[in-house]
């Protein structure tokens, strides 16, 4: 950074999952309060016991002392993606979704506490309309994990592997079903 050969700070990790950051398409990165200059971008971010647990990306717009690490994991998944395949392969549902609003609680007659997003529409031929989901149904869980706003399932779906069967878990006429989708490949 800024020239030199080397350097090394010291930070706290903040957070994790960090999402609608506008950095990228998907988001999913570790808050930091290490230093990340220009020049140190892909450089790892360690633990205390010297594992990488992230790769240093970005630095917040609105203030300094806060950066973004993309976890380990994911570095590890793109990286054999790449060598197996030859390109990043990212799950695909086909589906358009929206956070469900207060007042759409009410006219989906669900309580104003439930989590979810609702479908507001299905891709043809879509893994979604295969598997029989319907616009206006509200996903509450993507393979058992709970969906509390859009990014949850992007993000939820790009990590599944592509022909993997799911279940969700949806609401539809305020009655809770499980349906199985296979999922597909993301066409970027």
């Amino acid at each position: 950074p800024y020239g030199l050969t080397g350097t090394l700070t010291v930070g706290v990790v903040s957070g994790k999952g960090r999402m609608d950051l506008g950095i990228t398409t998907f988001e999913n990165f570790l808050q930091t309060d290490t230093s990340i200059n220009p020049g140190n971008s892909g450089g790892p971010l360690l633990d205390l016991n010297g594992n990488i647990i992230g790769i240093n990306t970005a630095i917040a717009e609105l203030g300094a002392g806060v950066g973004f690490a993309i976890p380990v994991e994911t570095v590890v998944k793109v990286g054999e993606d790449l060598i197996d395949n030859g390109e990043v392969e990212r799950g695909w549902l086909g589906v358009g979704i929206q956070h469900l609003t207060p007042e759409m609680t009410e006219s989906f007659q669900v309580p104003r506490s439930q989590a979810g997003v609702v479908i507001n529409s299905i891709d043809e031929g879509a893994p979604a309309e295969k598997a029989g989901l319907k616009q206006g149904d509200i996903i509450i869980t993507y393979n058992g994990k709970e969906v509390a706003n859009p990014k949850h399932l992007q993000n939820y779906v790009a990590e599944t592997q592509v022909g993997a069967t799911v279940p969700i878990t949806i609401l539809r006429d305020g009655r809770e079903q499980t349906v199985e989708v296979e999922i597909g490949k993301y066409l970027s």
